[in-house]
């Protein structure tokens, strides 16, 4: 089925993203593994080709294509046919922390950071989760207290995706502890900056290309010119700015079980037993008629979202739906997958083996697929 969301300016830009893959990434996968990260020399290359700043203008050095996320879900989409840890340590960087350095920032702050940014010199990540509150953003624990001037930062994050090499990490503090969800501040923090620390590379099921790290803040000033958005208004900034983080993460997984799920195919096609392919049993031949539907259905909606995104009438519902459900098909198509692969779907050198221990991980997180769906049945009403 030809996908209508996509038009030949999208097209053509597949093709440069996936010579980029090629040229870039693929060559230098199992490197990457091993050292558990992306060299700084990858993160260059995305930024010449101008793949970083795709949603930022072309004054601060962006791509210019900010009016049109289907650019975005394309590199989204073709990171993740090789590998989601791709799609997951890039889009971190230009698609989840760039609309807070362009929306939220000074004319000086947007001039100090983003060409940069864009070019790949400053690698970025996102700090929201802590060790007592993943989900609940409104439960987080770090805090900063004004002294002076500046503001003095004390807590920690986990799980945070580029956090071993991020140059920009956006943290999420509470700054009006009595206030909850209405007392927390955006700060940006700085390689370099005095107390602030990092701690091991940490050791994931999947995803190893992707560098995971815990960060530290002890007593860590931060000049008043690093705050983003509003004070205590942080909770609400990142609330605006989550279903785009979900509908990327729907883009992804979509894009990630189809690929793995074609590779299967061809597999069922080759692979013999009793004398014939394996697809021609009529059970695997069913299933895999099964898993065909199930992705080219969920499709259909995560594309359906996306151009709603693009004309800005994405709901938060919207995208808790696109985030749970494609996760969840992620997740069933990738273990039916492993199945058809029999004893050579649980070794490592396959791609299919880690492509299951990459995804599991989708379903908890951009917010766990329970707390999409309390989200979308607050909005049924119960």
């Amino acid at each position: 089925m030809r996908r209508t969301l996509f038009h030949d300016d999208h097209d053509d830009f597949r093709v440069a993203v996936r010579k980029f893959v090629d040229r870039e990434l693929r060559p230098q996968q199992e490197r990457f593994i091993q050292q558990r990260s992306i060299d700084r020399s990858a993160w260059l290359a995305a930024g010449k080709q101008g793949l970083l700043g795709l949603l930022v203008p072309e004054k601060h050095g962006g791509s210019g294509a900010e009016d049109d996320y289907r650019f975005s879900a394309v590199w989204s989409e073709e990171l993740a046919r090789l590998s989601v840890a791709f799609a997951s340590s890039f889009t971190i960087h230009s698609e989840v922390v760039a609309p807070y350095l362009v929306e939220l920032t000074t004319p000086e702050q947007r001039e100090r950071w983003l060409p940069r940014f864009c070019a790949g010199e400053l690698v970025a990540a996102i700090g929201m989760t802590e060790p007592s509150a993943g989900s609940d953003l409104a439960g987080l624990r770090t805090t900063a207290v004004r002294n002076g001037s500046d503001w003095v930062l004390d807590g920690s994050k986990t799980f945070i995706t580029n956090g071993f090499g991020a140059d920009l990490v956006v943290v999420a503090a509470r700054t009006s502890p009595e206030k909850r969800a209405r007392g927390i501040t955006l700060f940006v923090v700085e390689a370099g900056m005095p107390g602030f620390e990092r701690g091991r590379k940490l050791d994931k099921v999947g995803q190893h290309e992707a560098d995971t790290a815990e960060l530290f803040f002890d007593g860590m000033r931060v000049p008043a010119e690093n705050v983003i958005g509003e004070v205590d208004r942080g909770f609400v900034h990142m609330m605006e700015r989550l279903p785009q983080e979900r509908i990327g993460a729907a883009v992804t997984n979509i894009a990630h079980a189809a690929q793995i799920l074609s590779e299967t195919i061809e597999y069922a096609k080759e692979r013999r037993a009793f004398g014939q392919a394996i697809g021609s049993f009529q059970y695997n031949k069913f299933r895999l008629a099964e898993l065909v539907t199930s992705v080219e259905v969920t499709q259909a909606f995560v594309d359906r979202c996306v151009a709603a995104h693009v004309g800005g009438e994405l709901t938060a519902v919207d995208a808790a739906k696109a985030k749970w459900w494609s996760a969840q098909v992620q997740n069933e198509v990738l273990d039916a997958c492993v199945q058809l692969h029999g004893g050579y779907g649980y070794m490592n050198e396959y791609r299919v083996a880690r492509a299951w221990q990459d995804a599991r991980v989708t379903k908890i997180w951009a917010g766990s697929n329970e707390i999409m769906k309390e989200l979308i049945g607050r909005d049924l009403g119960l």
